[in-house]
């Protein structure tokens, strides 16, 4: 039987890396317990301190078939290059120019939503193309 699961991101701004994740993806922050108006109120009314309002976020899929996304605020930056990335299938079933047509949309997009791009790799007749970004943390995914 499969398992349930959900992609967890060690970060530094729980809150913004959920939205631009948000975005990217499509998905919504997660909503706050029922009985409450948002977040804010929840962590609150359980006492949590106003400073540690930001230490978890996370983001879900509102169609119910994607994992859940967590980001979880640590004290350390990212030093290294990811080991796992998300590769966000922004042209599945599209080759050729149109393919990276499309790539280059969606990149535009995320960089104004606060994502760097790292390089292009276009068709070679064994990889379709791809573009490897960076969300504003700094962590690696792919635009294939």
């Amino acid at each position: 039987m499969a398992k349930e699961f959900q992609v967890t991101y060690d970060c530094a701004d729980p809150g913004a890396l959920a939205a631009f994740w948000a975005e990217a993806l499509g998905y919504r922050l997660a909503p706050p317990p029922a009985g409450f108006p948002d977040w804010t109120a929840a962590l609150t009314a359980w006492g949590v301190p106003p400073e540690n309002h930001n230490d978890r976020s996370a983001i879900t899929d509102p169609d119910g078939r994607g994992p859940r996304v967590f980001f979880q605020k640590v004290p350390e930056g990212k030093t290294v290059k990811n080991r796992v990335h998300l590769d966000v299938r922004a042209a599945p079933g599209r080759t050729g120019d149109e393919r990276m047509a499309v790539l280059e949309q969606e990149a535009a997009r995320l960089e104004a939503l606060g994502a760097k791009r790292q390089y292009r790799l276009d068709p070679d007749g064994i990889d379709e193309g791809i573009i490897v970004m960076e969300d504003p943390e700094g962590n690696e995914f792919c635009l294939d």
